[in-house]
Formats: C-alpha cells, sequence, structure tokens
C-alpha cells in the first residue's frame, strides 16, 4: 500500500475544463483508492493504493477521467518521499527576501533533457529566476505570475516535457497531507 498525489494539469482554469472536487474523489474511490482527500480546486488529489507503479497509475486515473468528464488532463503522479525531496530541494530556501507566495513548483511528466533546460533559459529574459531539479522546475515570479510572459505553454514547449505548476504553498499543504 502505498500514499500518493495526483496533480491534474489544466482544470478549473479560467473557467474551463470544470471538474469538481467530489467528483474527483469519486473518480479516485471507484478505481479502489483508499482515504482519497482532495486540496483546493485545482485537481490535488492524495490517496493510497495497493498499485504501487506511478505510470500505471497515471494510466488508470487518466483513462478513467477522460471516459467520465469527456476530456483529456494530464495527470502527474507524486510520492510523499518525492514530495519531501522537492520541498528540502527548494533552491529559494535560503534567501529569506524570497517570499514563497511568488514562488512555484512546476511538476513535469518527466525529466527534461539539458539542452532544452539550457534553451528556455537562453530564450526568456525576464526578471523570473528558474532551477531545474530532475522532474521539477521551480521558479520564483518575482514580480508575480498573473503578469508574467513565462507561462506554463512556453515552458513546456522550450523542455518538450508537459507540466502542471502548484505555488509553494501548496506543495507545502500537500506534503502535510500524505505526511498521515
Amino acid at each position: 500500500m502505498g500514499i500518493f498525489v495526483s496533480l491534474f494539469r489544466a482544470i478549473n482554469v479560467g473557467g474551463n475544463n470544470q471538474v469538481r472536487m467530489e467528483a474527483l474523489r469519486e473518480l479516485h474511490e471507484k478505481l479502489g483508492f483508499g482515504k482519497v482527500t482532495t486540496l483546493l480546486q485545482t485537481g490535488n488529489v492524495v490517496f493510497e493504493s495497493d498499485e504501487i507503479d506511478p505510470k500505471l497509475l497515471v494510466e488508470l486515473i487518466s483513462n478513467e477521467f477522460e471516459k467520465r468528464f469527456g476530456f483529456h488532463s494530464e495527470v502527474i503522479i507524486r510520492t510523499p518521499a518525492e514530495l519531501q525531496e522537492i520541498f528540502k530541494g527548494n533552491p529559494f530556501h535560503e534567501s529569506p527576501e524570497k517570499e514563497s507566495k511568488f514562488l512555484v513548483v512546476m511538476f513535469l511528466s518527466a525529466a527534461p533533457e539539458l539542452e532544452a533546460y539550457e534553451a528556455l533559459l537562453a530564450g526568456y529574459t525576464g526578471p523570473e529566476e528558474i532551477r531545474l531539479a530532475e522532474r521539477e522546475l521551480y521558479i520564483y515570479y518575482s514580480e508575480g505570475q498573473g503578469h508574467s510572459k513565462l507561462t506554463n505553454v512556453y515552458i513546456e514547449k522550450k523542455l518538450k516535457v508537459m507540466g502542471t505548476a502548484r505555488n509553494w504553498n501548496t506543495v507545502t499543504k500537500l506534503l502535510e497531507m500524505t505526511q498521515r
């Protein structure tokens, strides 16, 4: 039995692809997962599963999601140990002047090639600070994410991998939820 977090991409954003969290809980329960809880309206689900292969979990959840809601949403799975490493690996942790409300973690579906990451850094000249740690991209939006030209779509295009972003407060809360 393992504990996992499923992170859904591009649901309940800007009024599009609306999915109630109750429906996401029901979807996970239908798949036989236990202790299912959600966080916020952006597609964060913590659950227990006898199946411990993250790739198989992604496939099961993605297929059931598309059947149930009629559209596809990418799903990224992380374990409590991975969330703990993400928390510990925060490259901005030692910078007290950096406010956590401006920090975002982009959970990537795979580790991008180093050349793709270098292309992202070379091709973008905004004020944001970007750090890669295998399958996570830490981004400090010094002027706020809402006004930035460093969008998820731009990042995905440059890195050539899919991702979904969560603010630092959400990452911290998800980690807490997995420590039950």
